[in-house]
């Protein structure tokens, strides 16, 4: 059965990886996989073209980078109980398909690319910013999911946006040595010591997407590394060059329609506008599914920036009370013991 083959697949896969870490401890993550490797894959079998991308995402994160379903559910922002049958609902569909679990045809790229994409993205972004638990990484599947894009994008080297996810992964994980301080507490992006940023990382993210852009057919995930792009090239945060910013985050909000996009260029509207430009991009948003308290986060941010510390404060307070991540749960109380001092 399919979805024997699936746990079988995935217990071999957690196996191998325990052996390569031991073996090429000391390197850097997305080293050359083995010719045998399986991941892929599974990868490709989770992203079934009979599945819905939700569903597909699911899968793949439960299968492939072995997170409990619990997590899985926090991800989404479901009860686990229905995280559990979807996941059930993906398995049977599967085992009820005869296409093996392989490396798909040039024929079936087409078809099957964008999903895998999308699942790899959010298995990066899972581990960048961990839903749960005490880090504020996991670098076991910030690890896995550059070392499969890496893989992907040797396999379909021309594809622009294979390309921009691979860039953008790398741009973002850069900062990683600057994102926590020496107790494990968040340090903002304005306040990291870009000195300890990866230079290697990004040296080769911005070359990749320098050779991408090129190309045209520019997609969301060349966009969204064309913003890491800036960033990454700004000595200083004062050096930001913001109003770029605010252009990409545009173009990505008007071909996503993404809450988060809209957040971060409510973000970046008030570092180019002020904090009331950037307050009013956020009338009408909704809620971020599975990330409850990042509105509230950004929102307090502004209101602070506009001398606003009252309303402010209760926005961070329910942020604080929303979020499941240990370190930015520290973080939120620190922001409202802050300003509750501050207030007194």
């Amino acid at each position: 059965m399919a979805s024997r083959r699936l746990v079988d697949a995935q217990r071999s896969e957690i196996a191998r990886r325990r052996r390569e870490r031991a073996l090429a401890a000391g390197q850097v993550p997305g080293a050359e996989p083995s010719a045998r490797d399986d991941s892929l894959a599974l990868l490709f079998g989770c992203c079934h073209p009979d599945l819905t991308p939700p569903s597909a995402v699911a899968l793949t994160l439960r299968a492939v980078a072995g997170l409990t379903t619990a997590e899985v559910a926090r991800a989404y922002g479901v009860p686990e109980p229905t995280m559990a049958q979807r996941i059930s609902r993906a398995k049977q569909t599967v085992a009820a398909s005869d296409r093996p679990l392989v490396v798909p045809g040039p024929g079936e790229w087409p078809a099957r690319l964008r999903p895998v994409l999308h699942v790899l993205y959010v298995l990066f972004t899972e581990g960048h910013t961990a839903s749960t638990g005490p880090s504020l990484r996991r670098v076991d599947l910030t690890d896995e999911a550059i070392r499969l894009t890496r893989w992907l994008h040797r396999a379909v080297p021309g594809d622009p946006e294979v390309s921009g996810l691979l860039a953008l992964m790398l741009l973002t994980d850069a900062r990683q040595p600057a994102r926590t301080d020496a107790a494990g507490d968040v340090v903002p992006l304005a306040r990291q010591d870009r000195a300890r940023w990866d230079r290697a990382l990004i040296a080769e993210g911005l070359s990749l997407l320098d050779r991408t852009l090129v190309r045209g057919d520019v997609g969301e995930y060349q966009l969204q590394a064309a913003i890491a792009a800036v960033h990454a090239r700004a000595r200083t945060a004062e050096d930001t060059d913001w109003p770029r910013v605010v252009d990409l985050y545009e173009l990505l909000e008007r071909m996503t329609g993404s809450p988060v996009v809209t957040l971060n260029r409510a973000v970046a509207v008030a570092m180019v506008e002020g904090p009331d430009a950037g307050l009013a991009v956020l009338e009408g948003i909704g809620p971020v599914p599975g990330d409850p308290h990042r509105v509230d986060v950004v929102r307090a941010h502004l209101l602070e920036r506009a001398g606003r510390p009252t309303a402010a404060l209760e926005h961070y307070r329910r942020a604080a009370a929303r979020a499941t991540s240990v370190p930015e749960q520290r973080h939120l109380a620190a922001q409202v013991a802050r300003l509750a001092g501050t207030a007194g």
